[in-house]
């Protein structure tokens, strides 16, 4: 990964090929990996503290070793009498050039007291590991700073597990078969069929209702945005949708489900690999009600959800590498892709359709602006307020004005963003 491979594709092709290891094992390696690159602003300060900064080793084995020493100490609390032989392995199974005895100063010496920057800004850029410009950025968006730290508290920390109820309406069935399990989870009440695993093994993976079909892993405020494509006062089925940008299919399914065995889900990516995967997962779940056309026949969806491509700061929680992949610039790219896939998509809705459009990011740039832009040059639009779907309970958790804005803490899981936008003249 610190060679430049984004943190889901390096863990997967390590995993791969580790012999040996079992489960558990695995999960803490994958663990660690999200970790390390999580907290890696506040573990390479500690490292220069200690006199060892990363620009002063050789080997990127070494920034590893150093951030690992360093992430054991400072945030699991062990000493070197625990962590020594972990990172004391033979030179051929662990390329190298720091000695031992470097590493147990690492974890024994005294760590200095960092010098705190002069802004409320840089001091929670550097407290939860993350670049100035962008909590600078997330600051003038979130002006409130129990929100502000709330938000990147939440991105800072290793994410929990969230389910969503197949077939919809079953929650409290699920949850009674769950206990019967031994596996510990509890209701959600910002969306009506998610669920937490409150426990922290993985037991739920290997349950009844996991095995036949009943549980999707799915973030809660994925689980909202599906929510937000219903009609207000109704429901989805029997009713065309298009997924625009299917990605691996998580909404698709969801959607699925919504529309029922009469209605269709027509899904399409520009992603080939990503949409191979929607398509086994279709399989997997036998929905005969989702197609993937090419092209999309957009003009016959009653719904078409617009899952846009973003920069994913909703999702560093679980992406941590990505927050020091972006810059300002790119996200202004991702306006503009934003921006010309919204206008594409609104040429072909028939009059009466509902465009919801959708991100993972927690900026304004990418989400209130593109549709204020949008909506701007395009009267035949009006922009309906979530709540209208949500109710006023769980809008109070997760609306913001007249967009969904799932923010964690507040929330858990993710921060997401949908707007309902609705044809109500001709098309253009």
């Amino acid at each position: 990964m610190l060679r430049g491979d984004p943190l889901k594709a390096a863990l997967a092709n390590a995993l791969r090929d580790a012999d040996g290891l079992g489960g558990q094992e695995r999960r803490f390696a994958a663990l660690v990996v999200r970790e390390l690159s999580r907290h890696q602003r506040l573990l390479d300060l500690a490292a220069k503290l200690l006199g060892h900064p990363p620009g002063k080793l050789v080997m990127v084995e070494d920034q590893a070793l150093v951030r690992y020493a360093l992430w054991r100490r400072i945030f699991c609390g062990e000493t070197w009498a625990r962590i020594g032989p972990e990172v004391r392995l033979p030179g051929p199974m662990r390329p190298r050039t720091l000695k031992d005895e470097v590493l147990q100063k690492v974890v024994e010496s005294e760590l200095p007291e960092a010098p705190l920057p002069d802004s409320h800004a840089e001091r929670l850029a550097m407290r939860y590991s993350f670049p100035n410009w962008l909590v600078q950025k997330l600051a003038q968006a979130y002006p409130d700073e129990a929100t502000l730290e709330g938000l990147l508290s939440s991105l800072d920390e290793e994410p929990g597990l969230h389910f969503r109820v197949r077939p919809p309406g079953t929650r409290d069935e699920v949850l009674a078969a769950l206990v019967e399990e031994g596996v510990a989870a509890e209701a959600v009440l910002a969306a009506p069929d998610a669920v937490r695993v409150v426990d922290a093994s993985h037991r739920v993976f290997e349950t009844r209702m996991m095995k036949t079909g009943r549980l999707q892993v799915q973030d809660v405020g994925s689980q909202l945005i599906s929510e937000v494509c219903r009609p207000v006062g109704g429901s989805l089925t029997g009713l065309t949708v298009a997924d625009v940008c299917a990605g691996a299919g998580g909404k698709t399914l969801a959607l699925a489900d919504f529309v029922g065995p009469s209605g269709r889900v027509l899904a399409g990516d520009r992603s080939r690999r990503r949409l191979a995967e929607a398509r086994e997962r279709v399989r997997h779940f036998s929905l005969r009600q989702v197609a993937f056309p090419h092209p999309l026949p957009l003009s016959d969806a009653d719904v078409l959800l617009i899952d846009a491509p973003c920069s994913g700061t909703g999702s560093l929680a679980r992406e941590p590498d990505q927050k020091w992949k972006l810059t300002a610039q790119e996200i202004a790219k991702y306006q503009t892709t934003q921006s010309e896939l919204l206008e594409e998509v609104s040429r072909q809705a028939k009059h009466g359709a509902l465009i919801v459009y959708a991100t993972c990011s927690v900026l304004p740039d990418e989400d209130e602006a593109v549709v204020e832009g949008f909506l701007a040059k395009h009267p035949e639009f009006t922009l309906e307020p979530v709540s209208d779907v949500l109710g006023a309970e769980r809008a109070a958790l997760a609306a913001h004005g007249p967009y969904l804005k799932s923010l964690p803490p507040k929330v858990p899981g993710g921060g997401f963003f949908a707007a309902r936008l609705r044809r109500t003249t001709g098309q253009g």
